[in-house]
């Protein structure tokens, strides 16, 4: 695949475990067992993935999410030995796309990943075919909220946002619907596709890109007890 995986834990065991795991499906691995070694591999390294443990001494895993998420648009996959709610949701609201609780599979672990990839060769595969027309569309939009699918930018008032790979893809979704409601299963197979996960994720997302997007503007509109639609060029008063 040439895809290059950051696996980053304390335990060595567990790195050598899904290290191991990873070489079998054609993946490349780098290995880091500390926060700090993380943050040194992806700023020398063209990292695709990245496995972060929470639980780690001296800088926790969330904090090597917020630093990775702070300057790369990497997916991260967070892995904790907590199982509590709230920390899955700490975790993706600060930047993670994926969440498993140890003890885990590592069958679904690589499963997950593969997962990913698929779903972004599809996406690119789909988007390649209209790539033309979108970015006519791009250069010639009135819209205050402008994205390029081939690059994965967005810009609200000629500035750039600065959103996830999925919060773009969310985005994107219901951009492409516009007054359309969809429901949190039809964002979440169109965004995650196959993967394991939490429909909750989609809620989460939403909320980081409605403040990344600010206040002001109201394009996604929550509608109670079915899904979110997207109100073009509509903005809040």
């Amino acid at each position: 695949m040439g895809k290059t995986i950051l696996v980053v834990d304390d335990d060595h065991d567990i790195v050598r475990l899904i290290t191991e795991s990873l070489k079998f499906e054609q993946f490349y691995t780098i290995q880091a067992y500390s926060g700090k070694k993380a943050l040194y591999y992806l700023k020398e390294n063209k990292i695709d993935f990245v496995v972060l443990d929470i639980m780690m001494p001296e800088m926790d895993g969330l904090e090597v999410c917020r630093k990775i998420r702070s300057e790369y648009n990497i997916p991260i996959l967070l892995l904790s030995a907590r199982s509590r709610d709230m920390d899955k949701i700490i975790g993706l609201e600060i930047g993670a796309d994926d969440y498993m609780t140890k003890p885990f599979s590592i069958q679904e672990l690589t499963s997950r990943i593969k997962a990913h990839f698929r779903k972004v060769d599809r996406l690119h595969q789909e988007w390649n075919g209209i790539i033309k027309e979108k970015e006519v569309k791009f250069l010639n939009s009135n819209s205050p909220l402008v994205l390029n699918d081939k690059t994965y930018e967005a810009f609200l008032n000629h500035q750039k946002l600065e959103l996830s790979t999925k919060e773009f893809q969310i985005l994107s979704f219901l951009k492409n619907h516009p007054n359309n409601v969809l429901t949190r299963e039809q964002i979440y197979d169109s965004v995650w596709g196959d993967e394991y996960g939490d429909l909750n994720t989609v809620t989460v997302h939403i909320k980081n890109i409605r403040k990344k997007i600010g206040v002001q503007h109201d394009f996604i509109k929550t509608v109670w007890g079915v899904g979110y639609k997207y109100i073009e060029g509509n903005t809040s008063t």
